[in-house]
C-alpha cells in the first residue's frame, strides 16, 4: 500500500496515501486497537455540523478566508451526507475527551479541502486542521455539543416520532377490544374481570407517559457547551462565536439549541446524557412490560393462555414441526436488557467528571447513541410486526372468565368475605364455577347472581 507522510508535534507519521486524514488520526488508530467499534453515524454527520457552522461563522467574524471556510463547509456537507465514512476508524475506547475524534475530523476536512483547493490530497497547506478548522474551538467543548446534537436528533427524528405511532396503534387496538371481556391477573393468578381493550389502555398509557418523560429533557439536551473551549472559559474564541455557531445549528436542524449559561458544568460533568440515559432506560422497562404481557397472552396456542394471537412470522424450531414463538417480543426484550446494560455504563461514565472536563465522554456517546438506537428499532418492529396484527381470541376469554375462581369476589357485599372464600374453595376443590356452586350455597336469586357475575 503507497504511503505519505505526515506531521505532528510529536514527529513524522506515515499514513496511507488514499487516507484524507493525517498523523493524529493514524496515531489513535495504533494506540487504541481495543473494540473496533467507532462512533455511530449520527455523532460523525452531527460533529461534521458543528464543524460547517463555525467555518462559516468563522468567514462571517473575517477569522478565515472566504475560500477556506467555504471548502471547508462543502466538505462537512460530503461528511453529512454521508461521503468519506471509512475515514472515520478511531475506536471508542480512546482518549476519554474524545480529542482523537475531534482531530479526526478535523484532520479529514482539511485533507480533503486541500485535495479540493491544490489536488494533493492530505497535509495541512493551506488549510490546517487545527488552525482553520478548529478554528474557536476544542475538543473539550465540542464533543459535550456533540453529544447533545446527536442525541437530540436522533430522538426527535426517529424515536419520539416512532413511540407516537405506537402509542396510537396500541389506543387503535384498546378501541377494538374494548368488547372483549377477560379475566384480570395479579401476581400470575386470576383476578377480577376487565376487557381487554382495558389491558391495552394501559399499554399505551406507559407508552404516552415515556413519550412525555423524553419531551421533559429538551430543555437541557438542547444546551450546547461549545464557545468554553478548553476548561470553560472561553480561551482563544471570538466572543460571538458560540452563540452564531449555534444559531446556525438551530436553522440546519430545526431544533431549539442555545449556548448553555454555565460552561463549566456543561464540560466537567455529562448529567443531561445520564439523565437522557435513564429515561431510555425507563422506556426500555416499559416496552420490556409490554413485550412480556403479549408473550404470556399468546402463549400456547392451546396449552397456554391463548387469549390473543400474534403475527406467525417465521417458524420456531429447528425440531418442533408447526411452532411459532414469539419472536418479536423476544427481540424486545434482550434489546431492553441491553439498554439498561448501557445506562449502567452511562452512569459510571458520569463519575468520571475530574474537575474541569468528564473523560468518559466517547463510552457515553456510544452508549446513549446506541440505546437510542435499539429502542427506535424495537419500537418499530414492535408496531408494525406484532401490535398491529394482534388479534382477540374472545371464545378463549370468555372460557376463562367463566372458569375463574375470581368472580365471587362481585359476592362479597351480599354474602360477605369468608362466605365468598368458602365457596370460591369448594368451586376449585370440585371443578365447579362459582356461579353453580353459589347457586347451592347461597340463597340469592339467580337473576341477582348471574347479574353480579357478568
Amino acid at each position: 500500500m503507497p504511503f505519505r507522510e505526515e506531521q505532528d508535534a510529536l514527529g513524522t507519521v506515515r499514513v496511507p496515501a488514499r487516507a484524507y486524514y493525517g498523523a493524529q488520526t493514524r496515531r489513535a488508530m495504533d494506540n487504541f486497537p481495543i473494540s473496533k467499534i467507532t462512533l455511530p453515524p449520527v455523532f460523525i454527520h452531527s460533529l461534521a455540523l458543528v464543524k460547517k457552522c463555525a467555518a462559516l461563522v468563522n468567514r462571517d467574524l473575517s477569522l478565515l478566508p472566504a475560500q477556506t471556510a467555504e471548502t471547508v463547509a462543502a466538505v462537512a456537507q460530503e461528511v453529512i451526507n454521508g461521503k468519506w465514512a471509512d475515514q472515520f476508524q478511531v475506536d471508542v475506547f480512546q482518549t476519554g475527551s474524545g480529542t482523537s475524534t475531534n482531530m479526526n475530523m478535523n484532520e479529514v476536512l482539511a485533507g480533503r479541502s486541500n485535495e479540493l483547493l491544490t489536488g494533493t490530497r492530505g497535509g495541512k497547506t493551506p488549510v490546517h486542521p487545527n488552525d482553520h478548522v478548529n478554528l474557536g474551538q476544542s475538543s473539550n467543548d465540542v464533543i459535550p455539543t456533540t453529544i447533545h446534537l446527536s442525541a437530540a436528533t436522533a430522538l426527535h427524528r426517529h424515536l419520539l416520532p416512532g413511540l407516537r405511532r405506537l402509542f396510537a396503534n396500541l389506543e387503535q387496538k384498546a378501541r377494538l377490544f374494548a368488547d372483549v371481556r377477560k379475566i384480570g391477573r395479579t401476581h400470575l393468578q386470576d383476578a377480577v374481570p376487565i376487557t381487554l381493550g382495558q389491558e391495552f389502555t394501559g399499554y399505551a398509557g406507559q407508552v404516552r407517559r415515556a413519550v412525555e418523560r423524553l419531551e421533559s429533557s429538551t430543555p437541557r439536551l438542547m444546551e450546547l457547551a461549545l464557545g468554553g473551549t478548553a476548561v470553560g472559559t472561553g480561551a482563544n474564541t471570538h466572543p460571538e462565536f458560540a452563540d452564531r455557531v449555534i444559531a446556525l445549528i438551530a436553522t440546519e436542524t430545526g431544533l431549539p439549541f442555545r449556548k448553555t449559561d454555565n460552561h463549566f458544568q456543561a464540560q466537567a460533568a455529562q448529567d443531561t446524557a445520564v439523565e437522557v440515559s435513564g429515561l431510555l432506560k425507563t422506556l426500555a422497562v416499559v416496552l420490556s412490560k409490554i413485550a412480556n404481557d403479549i408473550r404470556w397472552l399468546a402463549s400456547g396456542p392451546r396449552c397456554g393462555i391463548g387469549e390473543i394471537t400474534l403475527p406467525s412470522l417465521q417458524p420456531g424450531s429447528s425440531i418442533m414441526p408447526g411452532k411459532v414463538n414469539p419472536v418479536i417480543a423476544e427481540t424486545v426484550l434482550q434489546v431492553a436488557m441491553q439498554v439498561v446494560g448501557n445506562d449502567a455504563a452511562i452512569t459510571l461514565g458520569g463519575q468520571a467528571g475530574c474537575f474541569e472536563l468528564n473523560t468518559a465522554m466517547p463510552l457515553i456517546a456510544h452508549n446513549l447513541l446506541q440505546s437510542i438506537q435499539l429502542l427506535t428499532s424495537a419500537a418499530t418492529v414492535l408496531d408494525a410486526g406484532c401490535i398491529a396484527g394482534i388479534t382477540a381470541n374472545r371464545e378463549r376469554c370468555r372460557a376463562n372468565i367463566e372458569k375463574s375462581l375470581a368472580l365471587v369476589t362481585a359476592l362479597v357485599p351480599h354474602i360477605g368475605y369468608d362466605k365468598a372464600a368458602e365457596i370460591a374453595g369448594k368451586a376449585h376443590a370440585q371443578n365447579k364455577t362459582i356461579l353453580a356452586v353459589a347457586r347451592e350455597e347461597t340463597s340469592l336469586p339467580p337473576r341477582l347472581l348471574k347479574k353480579l357475575l357478568q
